[in-house]
């Protein structure tokens, strides 16, 4: 690993298959033939996570002669991203960032990326190969379209409308995997695994239920078999990957000697738990470090519970506060104490014991990571889809604490920092970033002002226990003493309170 430092050699040099010989030395390259990769996978989502966390294991395999699952990657809304790694023979670096210095890595699983709209056939066609034994997804957690309570699939769309009267010329992810598993199973070729990379706890069953669900509105029989045949194991993914901007790439081209028209940039950890259930034969990615398991659950509910739930818990009041990025947060020795407290005393007590997992040393490292200031990750991405993320990362702790008599005040202050984020302003007036799936939201939280109770009866986030007196209250007495002072302030006061409700 190189320190951080700005090279003052030659030009940096642009990247493609031609230049990697002529790529600075602590640049890590492909030493495999990429012409003698065979895609053994299809990814749907090429974003930024997907190229710092699957594909680069996938290259790692590739580097260890596991030549047998290179990667068609496809993207059903993003045709920029297909152009930039055509230009560059589909490569692309990795900068790991840490406090200590670089590591810069060129990324080569990619054997092909298709835009869907441009050609559905030839992603037909790719899905359909029998050499594909796997499709990875990631779509975000609201791309599945399945209610967070009911599991049920939500087919009021119309892309959805048009891939039932069109099946095939697809716009939709399900509509793909539907028609190639029905082409499949007509040619008498083995169905894929469709294995969800999203960051969602039970992403395996809202896969299936997406899939299957999609598929018994075109066809009873054909959901049956893909029900019995095909696998959708689940997995949990951690690694922090902020959107690249063009500062990063510039500050790539500096310090690395890479010309990336779209690198990605990482921290050093990463983790990649995988239900070990496939139907067709899987990556031996355990040779690189991903940890196959009879049951993922522990694993995710640990990680979503403390990292996710941690994002959560600084992005609104952090934002509200003043600051921007989870670095600055970090540095500030009040909401520092509030998230060490708020995973030790609040979150931790409720959490499964985990083989292999130590928990007082995996809430560390989460404080190391969101401290790094040079893998500053911003609170308005972390604060996107809330009225999803409320739900699924803090509230879990919440029910766990009432239920067991423990104290949850620190978590409904969380909670109270997204209702007031959710009035669109600071306390200054200037407007806040609000997205996500619930724009909906936003003039219930204007009108309702400081009464928690119009926003706690949205069952869709809330459930039975927005109207449970215990947490309502809580989060009231939160809300009431957000508007009376500001974030810090409040936190400070409630450090200095001790525990209770």
């Amino acid at each position: 690993m190189t320190p951080a430092r700005t090279r003052a050699t030659a030009p940096a040099v642009p990247l493609s298959d031609r230049t990697l010989r002529d790529l600075p030395p602590d640049v890590s390259v492909p030493d495999y033939d990429r012409a003698a990769l065979r895609p053994g996978i299809v990814h749907v989502g090429v974003g930024g996570f997907h190229r710092a966390h699957q594909a680069v294991y996938l290259d790692e395999l590739a580097r260890l002669g596991e030549t047998g699952w290179g990667v068609v990657g496809v993207g059903l809304h993003s045709r920029e991203i297909g152009e930039v790694l055509a230009g560059q023979d589909r490569l692309w670096t990795v900068v790991e960032r840490s406090v200590d210095g670089d590591r810069a890595t060129v990324v080569g699983a990619l054997t092909r990326y298709l835009y869907g709209p441009d050609d559905p056939e030839a992603v037909l066609a790719a899905l359909t190969d029998g050499g594909t034994r796997v499709v990875t997804l990631t779509i975000t957690g609201t791309g599945y379209r399945v209610d967070a309570h009911t599991g049920e699939f939500d087919a009021d769309d119309p892309h959805v409308a048009h891939d039932l009267e069109d099946p095939g010329t697809p716009e939709t992810v399900f509509g793909y995997l539907v028609e190639a598993l029905r082409r499949r199973r007509e040619a008498g070729t083995a169905p894929f695994t469709v294995l969800s990379c999203d960051n969602m706890q039970s992403n395996g069953a809202a896969a299936r239920s997406a899939v299957v669900s999609f598929a018994r509105l075109r066809d009873e029989d054909l959901a049956d078999w893909i029900d019995a045949n095909v696998a959708f194991p689940s997995s949990m993914v951690d690694r922090i990957t902020p959107s690249t901007t063009p500062e990063d790439r510039d500050a790539v081209a500096r310090e690395t000697g890479v010309d990336d028209r779209w690198p990605v940039v990482t921290e050093p950890f990463r983790q990649w738990v995988v239900e070990d259930a496939f139907c067709n034969g899987r990556p031996p990615l355990e040779r690189v470090g991903v940890r196959f398991v009879d049951d993922v659950s522990p694993y995710e509910t640990v990680k979503t519970r403390l990292l996710n739930a941690g994002h959560c818990a600084i992005a609104y009041l952090g934002y509200l506060a003043g600051h921007r990025t989870t670095a600055d947060v970090m540095a500030d020795p009040v909401f520092r104490g509030f998230l060490t407290r708020l995973m030790a005393e609040e979150i931790a007590p409720g959490l499964p014991e985990v083989p292999g997992v130590d928990l007082d040393g995996y809430q560390a490292t989460l404080l190391d990571r969101l401290a790094n200031p040079r893998m500053a990750d911003q609170l308005a991405r972390l604060g996107r889809r809330g009225s999803s993320k409320i739900p699924n990362y803090l509230l879990p702790s919440v029910r766990a604490a009432m239920e067991d008599g423990r104290p949850h005040r620190l978590l409904c202050l969380a909670v109270a920092g997204w209702l007031r984020f959710l009035r669109g302003s600071d306390y200054a007036g200037e407007e806040v970033p609000i997205q996500g799936p619930r724009p909906d939201l936003v003039p219930v939280a204007r009108e309702a002002g400081g009464d928690a109770r119009p926003l706690l009866s949205e069952r869709a986030v809330f459930d039975h226990v927005g109207q449970d007196p215990r947490f309502a209250g809580c989060v009231q007495r939160a809300l009431t003493a957000l508007d009376r002072q500001g974030p810090r302030e409040v936190i400070e006061e409630f450090l200095a309170d001790g525990g209770g409700a």
